[in-house]
């Protein structure tokens, strides 16, 4: 790699690199250490091309993704583990926001990779079904079963999470489901 292609690369992983390990962490069931790890070798893979990329910030998330699968796929399983901090910083927003964060937070460590690695693909990342798919590498039916199956799941796992993005019951419009007259 030349002298404009190492600064090039240097100031990709200064400016993107807090976001890219904010969704390793996610694909790693929130161990930052793993995270890490895994961001860190995406990033040695990405250099090694790096003259050849397009869409440097893209093909990095697809090999953080195509890795992660690979983790799956071994055959023996290594246990999770939860971490007491965050990868985000932000202001403080309360101890309500800091409580559902936790609690989404060991909700998702429990799911299988697979199932979060869906949820974080289709939600966090916000990716069409298609695009699922094709990064881990499976049918679109399978990228809405699992989700469907994981988002199941996550409500289990946490029930308190189950209210969040609607409106209080009390806060619904009432209809009106009197009887209609039919005439014959």
């Amino acid at each position: 790699m030349d002298a404009a292609g190492q600064e090039s690369f240097r100031a990709f992983v200064a400016g993107r690199s807090s976001v890219l390990l904010k969704t390793a962490v996610l694909l790693s069931g929130g161990d930052r250490h793993a995270a890490e790890d895994l961001l860190q070798s995406a990033l040695i893979k990405a250099a090694g091309r790096w003259q050849r990329i397009d869409e440097p910030e893209a093909y990095v998330r697809q090999i953080l993704y195509r890795q992660q699968i690979s983790r799956w796929r071994l055959k023996w399983r290594r246990r999770e583990v939860t971490v007491a901090e965050l990868p985000e910083s932000g202001a403080a927003d309360g101890a309500a926001g800091v409580e559902l964060r936790l609690v989404m937070r060991g909700a998702l460590a429990r799911l299988t990779a697979r199932q979060r690695a869906m949820l974080v693909l289709r939600y966090f990342e916000d990716l069409p079904e298609a695009d699922v798919a094709r990064i881990l590498g499976c049918s679109v039916g399978t990228v809405r079963s699992t989700t469907h199956r994981s988002l199941a799941r996550l409500r289990e796992l946490a029930p308190e999470l189950a209210g969040l993005g609607q409106a209080p019951a009390e806060q619904l419009p009432s209809r009106d489901f009197s009887p209609v007259e039919v005439r014959p």
